[in-house]
């Protein structure tokens, strides 16, 4: 059989740390073909081989049955190969179109011919489907926009072939959606896929085939037809996996976080959360849920100091909060897991160990008279890296070379260890695999039944129905109903974040 790309026997090293373990990958025209594995096992270093950004030290790749040498991108676009990567490569001050051309721009008398560029841009987009208008700016399209745009950047440059790192980890659940029906549409045009992915459930909607990859190692190529998610979790993290959450009945006491009147506009001066009240008792997860941009950022932000409320109460244990700094708010028994932890979670040219201290390095045993105790600090992050399953070839490795799992472990490692009275969780899963998911689920749970305080906010439904003892639905930054997992359906909740059976002014909903 002639396979468009074969990657026979690829090992990458970095520093004596082995990525990518021998694995052989092989893909048929135009197929959906899946790489499924753990966060760190070692997908997007195998995809960035086959791209050109890094040199294997062993093996040989063919594409269309020919031996090739990929030794940079623009020798993977030349043989049809595109990459749509996690973290978008976009100019944030150009043009949709702009950006398409960008290092392949054709001029008109010396200069850049946008108007054809534009032109060219429209049509690709409207046949595979991807409606964006091309003189857009950058910062002012949704991430699913700029995600497109991505898309149309490998399209127009011709690519056969195309690899998506992840492409779901930052979409809604709508965007998803439409993303599935791009990715059939491009199949329909002749092109391949392959899908770096953790969803399990995503693969099973799209893929004819997956390879999974363990530990840097390859386990093995299945057909999506003849599996299953409990076969193929099992594959990826060596044991079988729990896909419900485990929780005894909460047994919640008193109010620890109480939000009255709540209100905050966001970045362009839009009113986003309206008189939100809300509260979270001792012993419980509540869980919000809700479509993405109905206040749930804002509200956040407020809540953790890093933006500036316009009105309203917070309180922890009766202890008014609102509009502190984010560090008198930290030492006011909050920990906050952000929804963007590269953003908001950790300074990512750090080592991971003083990544570990990043809310407690100004105190004992950390610190004295300002001078830093490296040793405590080191110390106190191998510590935590054990106890939490960091994976990283050790407590100096810089925070940025960790997978998006190890990366988010580090952070709720952090901020469990200081034993807060109420945790902030936002998006705490996203992007990662079915094991570190249900590690954190259970890391959650066991704060509430040390009878902490635990605000859960989540685009994922099932995450919320699962890990919840209550459900706050937020639609256009007020809480319109609270309800009981047990007693709701996810199809009763999409209604209710929808707008429906909202609930009538003045009407108790804060129960």
């Amino acid at each position: 059989m002639e396979y468009v790309i074969e990657m026979l026997n690829i090992r990458k090293e970095f520093s004596g740390f082995v990525a990518n373990d021998n694995i052989t990958l092989q893909v048929k025209k135009g197929e959906i073909h899946a790489l499924l594995g753990e966060n760190g096992a070692g997908k997007s270093t195998l995809m960035n081989v086959l791209f050109g950004l890094y040199q294997p030290e062993q093996g040989e790749i063919k594409v269309k049955g020919k031996p090739v040498n990929i030794t940079n991108p623009n020798i993977a676009n030349d043989l049809g190969i595109g990459m749509v990567h996690q973290h978008f490569m976009l100019v944030d001050t150009f043009s949709v179109t702009e950006n398409i051309i960008l290092g392949m721009e054709t001029t008109k008398g010396g200069v850049i011919d946008i108007r054809t560029a534009e032109e060219e841009v429209r049509k690709i987009s409207e046949r595979y489907g991807l409606a964006v208008d091309p003189q857009a700016k950058i910062s002012d399209i949704s991430v699913g926009m700029q995600q497109r745009v991505e898309i149309l950047k490998t399209l127009y440059r011709g690519a056969e072939i195309l690899i998506f790192d992840e492409p779901t980890a930052v979409l809604t659940p709508q965007e998803i959606k439409e993303l599935i029906q791009i990715l059939r549409t491009l199949i329909k045009e002749g092109k391949s896929i392959i899908l770096i992915t953790h969803k399990l459930k995503e693969i099973m909607e799209v893929c004819d085939r997956v390879t999974v990859i363990r530990k840097g190692k390859g386990i093995g190529t299945v057909n999506v037809s003849e599996t299953n998610p409990n076969e193929l979790a099992s594959l990826m993290v060596g044991r079988d996996v729990v896909f419900t959450t485990d929780k005894s009945e909460a047994n919640p006491a008193g109010d620890v976080l109480k939000i009255k009147g709540l209100a905050v506009k966001d970045s362009r001066g839009v009113q986003a959360v309206r008189g939100l009240d809300l509260s979270v008792r001792a012993g419980e997860i509540v869980g919000i849920a809700g479509v993405d941009g109905n206040g749930q950022t804002e509200l956040i932000e407020a809540i953790t100091g890093l933006r500036k409320a316009e009105s309203g109460s917070v309180k922890i244990k009766g202890k008014e909060i609102l509009n502190l700094t984010p560090r008198k708010i930290t030492e006011s028994g909050l920990a906050h897991i952000p929804q963007d932890r590269h953003k908001h979670g950790l300074v990512l040219n750090y080592p991971i160990g003083e990544n570990m201290v990043l809310q407690t390095y100004y105190k004992s045993p950390f610190s004295k008279s300002g001078v830093m105790n490296f040793k405590n600090i080191y110390d106190k992050a191998r510590k935590l890296i054990k106890e939490y399953d960091v994976r990283t070839p050790n407590e100096f490795t810089p925070a940025r070379a960790l997978s998006g799992g190890n990366q988010q472990k580090a952070i709720i490692g952090r901020e469990v260890d200081r034993d807060p009275e109420i945790l902030i969780a936002a998006q705490p899963t996203r992007g990662l695999d079915v094991g570190a998911i249900e590690f954190i689920h259970k890391r959650l749970i066991e704060q509430r039944d040390k009878g902490k305080a635990v605000l859960l906010i989540s685009f994922e439904l099932d995450e919320i129905m699962n890990v919840s003892d209550r459900i706050a639905v937020i639609y256009e930054g007020e809480i319109v109903a609270i309800v009981n997992p047990k007693e709701t359906t996810e199809q009763e909740l999409g209604l209710l974040m929808a707008g429906s059976k909202r609930k009538e002014a003045g009407e108790e909903t804060n129960v």
